[in-house]
Formats: C-alpha cells, sequence, structure tokens
C-alpha cells in the first residue's frame, strides 16, 4: 500500500472531539463527491491541532459554501475542490470569498481530482489560497501537515486582526471616556468599554474607588446582580469579590483569581478597581489590550479627578463653602423640582462694604459666616448660594420664604467675635412657579426686584412683577432708541429766551435738549434725560449739547448780540468725569466764546453727595471764568451753610413755586431776599402770565423765563426772535 492510499484506507480512531465547538477549529469541506467527505472525516477523525479539535462542516457546491460562509464566519481552513458544478466553481467562489465577502482570514486549500487542469503557478499568483494540491497528494500526514501551517497562519492573522480591533476599542474607549464628567460616570464607563473589549456583557463588573483618611473603599459603579451594592463598602460585597478588589488596591496591580481585578493607577491619592467576573482565562492578546487600556484610563482617571477638584472650585464658594451663583444657575437650569412651589430670594446686606472698612475684611468674613448660618438654621429645607461679596440667594417653599420671615430673620443681633452686630438686609424675591425663562434671567428678574426695594424699601423686600418687567424692557428699548438718535442726529438744541426784568430786553437763551424720534414723536427730557444718566451716556450727550450750544453763541456773538449769554446744563455725571475741565476749555477755545458768557447750571441736589469734592470742581470752572447758576432752587433742601460755600453766580428759582405766586410769593420772596444778600443775580422759571412777571418785577428778580415771553426756539427761530424783541 502506497502513501496515496492512506487517505482512504486509514486506521479507525475512536476519539470523539470535545461537543463545544466554539473550542474547535472550524473546518469547512467543499466538494461534490459525498466520497471525499466522507474519506476527509474518517482521515481527521479524533485529530487535534495546536491541542484544540477540529469541527467539520460539509458543503456539496460553491453555492452551500457561500451559504455557510455567512452563517458561520470565523472558519479557520476551507478544503476546496475546484471543479463542481461548473469547471471553474472552485475559483469563482475563492473570488467572491475574497473579494465579496471581504473574508481574508480563512485559509483556502484548493484539492482537485484533474491534476494539471489548472496551471499551478497561475492559480496560486491569480488567487489568494493558502495551497493547492491533487487528491491523490493529500495523505493523511500530508493532509495533517497542510492543516497544521493553513491553521496557525489563520491564528496568527486572527490575533493581529483582534489585536488591531482591541486597539481601536481603546483608542475609542479613551476618547469616550475623556468626555465623560464625574467620578460615577467615568467609572460606569469604564465597566462598559471594557466590556466592549472582552466581548462580554456588563453583567458582573464592579468599580471601586480607594478611599482617604482611612475611608474604606467604595463601589462607585456597578453592573448586573452587583448593582444594588452602588456606594457600599467592599466589605459588603461576595467574599471573593472583596478581597480580589482589596489585594488589587493595596498591590496596585492586576489580579486574577476566580476572576479579574484591574488597576488603574493614579499620581493623585486615590486609586480605582474594576472587577470583571470572568472566569475563563485571558488570552494573549486581551492581556496586552487591558494592560494598555488600563494605562490609557489611568491618565483619564487623574483627568477626572482633576475635573472633580475644578468643578468643586466652580461651584463652590471658596470663602464660606457654600454653592455659588454657578451652583445657583444650574439649579435653576436643570432641576424642575427647584421651581415648582418655590420663591428665589436674593438678600443683599446692608452697608456691608462700610462694614469691611471700618471693621475690617476678617470681621465681614465672620459675618458673613453668621448671616448664612442663620440663613441655613431658619431656611432647613433651603438651597443657598453665595452669588455676591455680601449677596446670599435662597430657594424654598412659597408658604416659608416670605418677606416677614426675612425681616425677623435680621432682627436679632449677629454675634461675630463675641460683639454683638447689628445689621439690615433687603431682598428681592421672584415666585418661581411655572416661569419658563432660563435660570439667568430669573436672576436678573430677582435683582431687579432687589433694585426696587434698594430704592422704595431699603431693610424691606420687594417681590417681582410682570409690570416691573415690562418697565426694565421699555427703559431698555428707549435706551437702545436713544443711542440710535444720537448716531443719527435725531437730537437737537433749542433755545428759551431769558429776559432781563429791568431791561425788558433778552439778555441770554437756556439751551435745551429734545429729541424727535423717527416716526416725528417729540420724546419728553424727562423720560429720556435720566435714563442717560444712569446709561452713562449722559457724558457724549453733555459734551454734544456743550459744544453745541458754545457754537451756535458765537454765531449770534458774530451777527452783533455781543451781550447775550448762554445757559448750559450740566450733571452729576459729567461733572466726575476726570477730563471735564480740559474738554469745557477746548470747546471755549476752538469757538472762540468768551467764558464770561457762559452759565453752567447744575441742581441743587448734587450738593448732597460728595460735597467737597463738587466744590473742588465748581471752584476750577470759576477759575476759567465760566458762571454757575443752582437750577430748581428751594427743591433740594439744601442748607444756607451750603449755599454760601458754594462758589455760584446764580440761583434759578423752580417753575413749582412761581404757579402759586399770586397766592402766596413768600418763597419766591425769599429766595430773591436771599440771593441778593449772598451777591448772586435771580432767575424765575416758568413764568406764563403778565400777573406773574409783574410780581417777580416788584421782588426785583433780575431775570425771567417762560412761556409768558416765549418758548424754546429752534436755532432758524432764534434770529427771528432777536431782531422783534
Amino acid at each position: 500500500m502506497t502513501d496515496s492510499d492512506d487517505l482512504l484506507f486509514i486506521e479507525e480512531d475512536d476519539h470523539v472531539p470535545g461537543d463545544d465547538s466554539s473550542h474547535c477549529w472550524n473546518l469547512l469541506i467543499v466538494d461534490d463527491d459525498p466520497d471525499v467527505h466522507e474519506a476527509t472525516r474518517l482521515a481527521l477523525r479524533g485529530l487535534e491541532i495546536e491541542g484544540i479539535c477540529i469541527q467539520l462542516l460539509h458543503a456539496h457546491s460553491a453555492a452551500e459554501a457561500l451559504s455557510i460562509l455567512h452563517q458561520i464566519p470565523d472558519i479557520a481552513v476551507m478544503l476546496l475542490d475546484v471543479v463542481m458544478e461548473s469547471d471553474d466553481a472552485g475559483l469563482k467562489l475563492v473570488r467572491t470569498i475574497r473579494e465579496q465577502l471581504n473574508n481574508h482570514l480563512i485559509r483556502i486549500i484548493l484539492r482537485t481530482g484533474q491534476p494539471g487542469y489548472a496551471p499551478e503557478m497561475d492559480t496560486i499568483r491569480h488567487y489568494d489560497i493558502n495551497d493547492y494540491k491533487t487528491k491523490s497528494e493529500l495523505t493523511r500526514t500530508r493532509l495533517f501537515t497542510s492543516l497544521t501551517t493553513a491553521i496557525r497562519a489563520y491564528r496568527q492573522m486572527r490575533d493581529q486582526q483582534d489585536l488591531s480591533r482591541g486597539l481601536e476599542t481603546v483608542v475609542s474607549a479613551s476618547t469616550e471616556l475623556t468626555r465623560l464628567q464625574g467620578m460615577q460616570r467615568f467609572a460606569e464607563g469604564i465597566v462598559v468599554q471594557i466590556s466592549v473589549l472582552l466581548g462580554i456583557s456588563p453583567e458582573g463588573l464592579i468599580c471601586a474607588e480607594d478611599g482617604e483618611d482611612d475611608t474604606p473603599p467604595r463601589v462607585i459603579a456597578a453592573a448586573g446582580h452587583y448593582r444594588h451594592l452602588l456606594n457600599e463598602p467592599l466589605a459588603l460585597l461576595p467574599a471573593s469579590v472583596g478581597e480580589l478588589l482589596q489585594q488589587c488596591l493595596q498591590k496596585k496591580s492586576n489580579q486574577q483569581h476566580n476572576g479579574i481585578a484591574l488597576y488603574f493607577p493614579s499620581d493623585t491619592s486615590k486609586g480605582l478597581a474594576a472587577y470583571i467576573d470572568l472566569r475563563r482565562p485571558l488570552s494573549a492578546n486581551e492581556q496586552r489590550l487591558i494592560q494598555l487600556f488600563s494605562a490609557s484610563m489611568a491618565v483619564g482617571f487623574d483627568n477626572v479627578v482633576l475635573y472633580s477638584r475644578m468643578s468643586e472650585q466652580a461651584y463652590t464658594d471658596p470663602m464660606l463653602h457654600t454653592p455659588n451663583i454657578n451652583q445657583l444657575l444650574e439649579w435653576l437650569r436643570s432641576d424642575q423640582e427647584v421651581r415648582e412651589g418655590n420663591t428665589l430670594a436674593v438678600i443683599d446686606v446692608d452697608d456691608f462694604s462700610t462694614i469691611n472698612d471700618t471693621l475690617g475684611h476678617e470681621f465681614g468674613d465672620d459675618l458673613l459666616n453668621a448671616v448664612y448660618q442663620r440663613l441655613h438654621t431658619t431656611f432647613r429645607q433651603c438651597r443657598i448660594a453665595r452669588i455676591g461679596s455680601d449677596i446670599f440667594a435662597i430657594i424654598d417653599d412659597d408658604k416659608q420664604l416670605t418677606p416677614a420671615r426675612l425681616s425677623t430673620l435680621f432682627s436679632p443681633a449677629f454675634l461675630c467675635n463675641g460683639d454683638p452686630v447689628r445689621v439690615s438686609a433687603t431682598s428681592g424675591l421672584v415666585q418661581l412657579g411655572q416661569r419658563q425663562p432660563s435660570g439667568s434671567d430669573i436672576l436678573k428678574d430677582a435683582h431687579l426686584a432687589l433694585k426696587q426695594a434698594k430704592q422704595h424699601q431699603r431693610g424691606g423686600a420687594c417681590y417681582f412683577s410682570q409690570t416691573m418687567g415690562q418697565q426694565v424692557r421699555e427703559r431698555m428699548h428707549m435706551l437702545g432708541a436713544l443711542r440710535e438718535a444720537f448716531n443719527k442726529t435725531q437730537l437737537f438744541l433749542t433755545y428759551q429766551p431769558k429776559i432781563g426784568v429791568r431791561t425788558g430786553k433778552t439778555s441770554g437763551f437756556e439751551a435745551l435738549l429734545r429729541w424727535r424720534s423717527a416716526d416725528g414723536e417729540m420724546i419728553p427730557p424727562d423720560r429720556f434725560i435720566p435714563l442717560a444718566e444712569k446709561s452713562g451716556m449722559i457724558v457724549a450727550l453733555g459734551l454734544f449739547v456743550l459744544r453745541s450750544a458754545c457754537e451756535f453763541l458765537k454765531q449770534l456773538h458774530d451777527l452783533g448780540y455781543q451781550n447775550l449769554t448762554m445757559a448750559i446744563n450740566v450733571s452729576q455725571v459729567q461733572l466726575k468725569e476726570p477730563d471735564f475741565i480740559l474738554r469745557l476749555q477746548n470747546i471755549l477755545a476752538s469757538t472762540a466764546v468768551a467764558p464770561a458768557s457762559i452759565e453752567l447750571e447744575i441742581t441743587e441736589s448734587m450738593a448732597a453727595d460728595d460735597f467737597n469734592s463738587l466744590v473742588s470742581r465748581l471752584s476750577e470752572i470759576r477759575q476759567l471764568g465760566v458762571k454757575i447758576a443752582i437750577d430748581d432752587f428751594g427743591t433740594g433742601f439744601s442748607s444756607l451753610s451750603v449755599l454760601r460755600e458754594l462758589p455760584v453766580t446764580r440761583l434759578k428759582i423752580d417753575r413749582a413755586f412761581i404757579i402759586d405766586i399770586e397766592q402766596d410769593d413768600s418763597i419766591p420772596r425769599m429766595v430773591i431776599g436771599l440771593g441778593h444778600n449772598m451777591g448772586l443775580s435771580i432767575t424765575a422759571e416758568g413764568v406764563e402770565t403778565a400777573a406773574q412777571k409783574n410780581i417777580l418785577q416788584a421782588l426785583e428778580c433780575d431775570e425771567i423765563q417762560g412761556w409768558y415771553y416765549a418758548p424754546a426756539l429752534n436755532e432758524k427761530d432764534v434770529s427771528q426772535w432777536l431782531q422783534d424783541h
């Protein structure tokens, strides 16, 4: 008997491979001859390659083989007949496997019963096959040799592919996990990614965090039947699991015994360990991938710890260690329960800056801490945040958080360093209810209510209302329109004549700013001037008025009216500008107007704020030769001592005292007498009747202006007025 006969006549082998086909090499026999299938089965019976059994699959045509390949992708070797339903059916199947199925792992051994039918060199050159044999060549020994070579090649290629895919998984996992913020989410992400990497379900995976300051490690992420142990110490885990994790954390290395514990090293004082309920041994590829994954995740773990610390700093007040404004906005943004039936109160400790300046910052810090403790004690179920140097925000039930309770809270003195300190607080409240605005808009509403309370109920509380919000929106709209009007020259000056009582001639004009909107509506000055002052826009407007009025006065002087003066209103905001004097000098110089012909009007109320600075600034103006008048005198309740120290040249009696002058002239009489005794000139505003004029003339008032003589005039009407009067 020759060696070639061994294929058909082999010794019987009673060894039966294990039933678990998942641990066998899948071998597909493709041949249209049933005898070949049987002979191959007998030849390979009981055979193991690399210590692993062989699982035979049978196909009797190329089409049947293709169907099996679709169903079972992990076939190691295929013994393929060249000639079946067609002369080149086997070769076509090879091309389909490589090009259409994109399966480059399966090793293919061509077998032909017709030697020379397909040239061996050309076949190997043009087709991706592992071997080419005639059926007579494949004796038992040679078949074993060819299969061993093919399976080794298949395993190497499969391992390489698995490693490549595993590396892709590690890289993808690293990228995905770096997006997770917070320790628990990061740990849960590790559970999922390890499961993907090893091709297992996340059942039976847990993560544990190594605690600090003798705090025992605890479970921070769990899956499957371990889920109920989340946040529990390791002592409550099954003994084998807890011991393996504890050993992993102590030795700071991966451990394997009835499962696998992976250690994630860290530069911080904490460590992370993951338990995998995997009883089978890891392959060499899996061990390499796990090591790579652990090293990669160690960096991610440090980043999460760093993020946690940064997040704590971002959402925590550093002094009181309470939530801050960022946390408050997060509550309002993400927690719908916070809004239902609750009120937000913004509480401002009154005059806190004075306490800080006089008693020191350390005392101020103690006071803030005492306020916080009392707030926390009074509103036990509330959420408290410090959102400003001396401002707290509280969210609590509508029925609990009320102005009355806030007032009662601040009634007793606070104890700071053993000393009792009494302070009040002003609050703005917003009832959250079903409000839809964003957290920042709600906070703006609360600050708006606080501002209203500061103006009208200092030491009290004010609720935000839709009317209040509407008024603010209207003011903001008007401010925007005012800026646009200034840029588009919709603002202009009018000039109201002032008449000398003794001469009856025009002594000068008062420049008045006017605004005509794009639709022709005249906007009253008492609506837009206060808005311009609060927004700071009054500085630019004031310069526009000052320059325009001086330029127009120069035109009048050039027309021959040399004795005319110009009264120009200036605001407190303008006077406080550091370069106001310099700008005034430049305007006077560039327009060539004599300083003595300019009179700046200020309000009496300015003296109530930083009086010494006001006196100093007015003195500088007087040194330039410019005159100064107090407008609306009598409405600011200034004392005579204040008036005596102000370097002014004129008093203007407010129109409120002129309206009733026929019934009561006591105040105009007093102002005129006082002014003359102090060497000041007197102007009466708002004169509308001859009777009013006659009384003021009898009282020896120096100057009169009002509708009795003329309203405010446009530039083009001023020349005609001067010619007529």
